[in-house]
C-alpha cells in the first residue's frame, strides 16, 4: 500500500482480530440488554409484517384467479394494510430505541478514550499530537456507533430473509436448491474485499486525524503565525494535508463503492436463471401464477439481506477500523507505572533523590547518577543554562515522567508507592507560561479547591499589595479571563497561577518560573505571593528573576544534569564560579545597583 506510505502510524498501535473486537464490542452491549432484547422481538415482527407482503398478496392473485368476486380478497387487502403498518411502526419504536442504545454506547467510550488520554503521563503527549489523540476521541467514536445501527439493520433483514427461506423452500424445493448453490460465490467474493477494506479504511482515519492535527496546532500558534506573516504558508499546510485526505478518502469510497455493485451483479445473474427455470415450472403448471409471483418477489427480498449479509464483513470495517483505534488508545501503556497506592497523610515535603538515572530517548541522558536532599521546609532555587536538567528534575518530582532507575523519596516513601493522585493534591505546580481555562478569575482560582468560596479568595488576593491588583481587573474577580487567559496580561496570569495554588496550600510547591518581562509593581506583587506559598512549603523555583534566586534558602547550581555548585546567593557570588558567570549573564541587569549605575552613566 504505498499509496499511504507517507501516514503516520502510532507507537501504540495495535492489530486486533475481529473475534476480539467484537468480544470488546459485546462489553458495551452487556448493559443494554434488555432493550437489545425488545429491539430483537420487534426485528422478527419487523421480518415477519415484511415477509408477509408477498404471502399475502400472493393468496390475493390466486384467489382473484379462480374467482374475481370473492370478498376475501377485501380482507386480503386489509391484512396488507395491516403488515405495512406494523413494520412502519416497530420500524419508528426500533429505531428510537437502537438510537438510544447507541448514543449511550458512545458516550460510554468517548468517556473511557477521554479517561484514558487524560490519564496519560505528559512523555505520552511529547510523543503523540493532541489532535490526533481528539480525532479518535470524537470522530472514530462517532464511526463505531455507526457500526451498531448496521448490525441492527442487518438484523431486521436476516430475520425477513430466515422467514422467506422457509416459505420458499416449501414453495419449490428444487428452485431453492439451485438458490443456495450460488450463494457461496457471493460469500466468497464478499471474503475477498475484507482485509482492502479494513486497510482502506484505517489509513482514511488517519489521514483525517492528520487533519485535525494541522488545524489545532495552525489554531494554537496563530497569533505567531500572523506575527511573522504566515498565513498563506500555513493554508499551504492545511491544503495538503486536506488534499492528501481527499485523495486516500476517494480511494476508500471506490473500494467500498465496489463491494455492492459486484454483489448485485452476480445477484442479478442468479435471479435471471432462477426466474428462467421458475417461469418454465409455471407454464408447465408446478406451481400456480401466484406462487410463481410469490416466489419471484420473495427472491428479490431474499437476496437483498443475503447480499448484505454477504457484503457485511466489508461494510463493518469501517466501524471496527475505529473500534481498533479507540481501543489502542484506551490499552496504551501508560509511562509512569506506579508499583503501590499508598494515600499520604498531610507532606512535610522532605524530597531524597538517590542514584537517579533518567533520559528521554535512547542516547539522550539528562541525569546519570544524580543525588539531591531538600529539607521539609527549604526553598530550592535552580539555576543553569538550558538544557542543564531543571524542568526535568521538577518533572520528575511531580512524577509525570518515568525514570529508569535510582530512587526519589518523599517524606522518606518510594514516590513509586504513592497514590498519584493524592500525592498531587499536595503539589502547587505554575508552569513556564502559566495556563487559565476560560472563565472567571475566581473560577481559575478555584480550580483545584471548588470548596472555597469567594471571601477566602478575597481574604488571599488582599495580602498581596493590599489587594491593589484586583483593582487593575475590569470587573474584578468577575473578569473573564479569555481563552488561555488572553485578556489579562502576563503578570496578571502569573498572579492568578499564584494564587490558584496558594489557596491549596501544598505541601511540595514546584515554580518554572516565566521568562517575560513585567513591570517593578508586579514583579513585587508576584514576589509577596510567592513568600506567602514559600513560608508553607517546600518550594523548588526554576528561577529566571533575581529577587525569586534570592529569596531561596539554597541555591543548586545545575550543568548537563550535575550540580556544580550550591549555596546562598551572595556566597556564590564571592566563589566567583559558575554562578558568578549566570549572574552577570541573566540576573545583574535586574539589580538595583545596575540600575542605579546605569542612571548614573546616563546623567553624564
Amino acid at each position: 500500500m504505498g499509496f499511504f506510505s507517507n501516514l503516520d502510524t502510532e507507537a501504540y498501535d495495535r492489530e486486533y482480530s475481529d473475534r476480539e473486537l467484537l468480544r470488546r464490542i459485546s462489553i458495551y452491549l452487556k448493559p443494554h440488554l434488555g432493550k437489545l432484547v425488545w429491539i430483537g422481538l420487534l426485528l422478527v415482527i419487523i421480518g415477519a409484517a415484511s415477509a408477509s407482503l408477498p404471502l399475502v398478496i400472493s393468496s390475493s392473485i390466486d384467489r382473484l384467479n379462480v374467482d374475481p368476486n370473492d370478498r376475501q380478497v377485501y380482507l386480503l387487502i386489509g391484512l396488507i394494510l395491516l403488515a405495512a403498518l406494523i413494520n412502519w411502526g416497530g420500524n419508528w419504536i426500533r429505531r428510537r430505541l437502537t438510537v438510544r442504545v447507541v448514543s449511550t454506547i458512545v458516550m460510554t467510550l468517548r468517556t473511557d478514550a477521554f479517561e484514558s488520554a487524560a490519564s496519560h503521563d505528559l512523555s505520552f503527549y511529547d510523543r503523540f499530537s493532541s489532535g490526533r489523540v481528539v480525532s479518535r476521541i470524537t470522530s472514530d467514536t462517532r464511526e463505531f456507533g455507526k457500526l451498531i445501527v448496521l448490525i441492527t439493520d442487518l438484523g431486521a433483514q436476516m430475520v425477513q430473509a430466515l422467514i422467506l427461506g422457509y416459505v420458499l423452500i416449501r414453495l419449490e424445493y428444487r428452485l431453492f436448491l439451485y438458490l443456495l448453490a450460488f450463494l457461496p460465490v457471493l460469500f466468497l467474493i464478499s471474503r475477498g474485499f475484507r482485509k482492502i477494506a479494513r486497510q482502506v479504511t484505517r489509513e482514511g482515519m488517519k489521514a483525517m486525524a492528520k487533519v485535525n492535527a494541522t488545524i489545532k496546532e495552525t489554531i494554537s500558534g496563530i497569533a505567531v503565525a500572523k506575527n511573522f506573516r504566515q498565513e498563506p504558508e500555513i493554508f499551504e499546510n492545511f491544503n495538503q494535508a486536506n488534499m492528501e485526505s481527499y485523495r486516500i478518502n476517494v480511494r476508500r469510497g471506490f473500494v467500498l463503492s465496489l463491494v455492492f455493485p459486484t454483489l448485485n451483479v452476480l445477484g442479478g445473474v442468479g435471479t435471471a436463471v432462477l426466474v428462467y427455470v421458475g417461469g418454465l415450472s409455471a407454464a408447465r403448471g408446478w406451481v400456480t401464477i401466484g406462487s410463481w409471483y410469490l416466489f419471484v418477489v420473495g427472491l428479490d427480498r431474499f437476496f437483498f439481506p443475503v447480499l448484505n449479509l454477504a457484503s457485511f464483513w466489508a461494510q463493518v470495517q469501517a466501524g471496527l477500523a475505529a473500534a481498533e483505534r479507540v481501543y489502542a488508545l484506551i490499552d496504551a501503556d501508560p509511562a509512569v507505572v506506579q508499583t503501590g497506592s499508598i494515600i499520604p497523610a498531610r507532606l512535610r515535603g522532605g524530597i531524597q533523590i538517590k542514584r537517579l538515572n533518567f533520559r528521554y530517548s535512547e542516547n539522550e541522558w539528562v541525569f546519570r547518577n544524580f543525588n539531591l536532599d531538600i529539607s521539609p521546609g527549604e526553598s530550592i532555587a535552580l539555576v543553569g543554562h538550558t538544557g542543564s536538567g531543571k524542568s526535568s528534575l521538577a518533572k520528575l518530582i511531580a512524577r509525570f515522567y518515568e525514570f529508569q532507575s535510582g530512587e526519589i523519596l518523599v517524606d522518606d516513601y518510594n514516590i513509586r508507592d504513592l497514590d498519584l493522585t493524592a500525592y498531587r493534591k499536595q503539589l502547587g505546580i505554575i508552569s513556564q507560561t502559566p495556563f487559565l481555562f476560560s472563565g472567571t478569575v475566581a473560577e481559575n482560582i478555584q480550580y483545584a479547591c471548588a470548596d472555597r468560596d469567594l471571601e477566602d479568595i478575597i481574604r488571599l488576593a488582599n495580602k498581596i499589595g493590599n489587594g491593589e491588583w484586583l483593582e487593575t481587573l475590569p470587573d474584578g474577580l468577575d473578569t473573564e479571563v479569555g481563552e488561555r487567559g488572553g485578556q489579562l496580561s502576563m503578570g496578571q496570569r502569573q498572579l492568578v497561577a499564584l494564587l490558584r495554588v496558594l489557596i491549596q496550600n501544598p505541601a511540595i510547591f514546584i515554580l518554572d518560573e516565566a521568562t517575560a518581562s513585567i513591570d517593578p509593581f508586579t514583579e513585587r506583587q508576584i514576589q509577596q505571593a510567592l513568600d506567602l506559598i514559600l513560608q508553607d512549603s517546600t518550594s523548588i523555583l526554576i528561577a529566571h528573576r533575581l529577587s525569586t534566586v534570592k529569596s531561596a534558602d539554597r541555591i543548586l547550581v545545575l550543568r548537563e544534569g550535575k550540580i556544580i555548585e550550591e549555596g546562598t546567593h551572595t556566597s556564590l557570588l564571592e566563589g566567583g564560579g559558575h554562578y558568578s558567570q549566570l549572574y552577570n549573564t541573566y540576573f545583574r541587569h535586574q539589580s538595583l545597583d545596575y540600575v542605579e549605575q546605569s542612571g548614573r552613566l546616563l546623567e553624564k
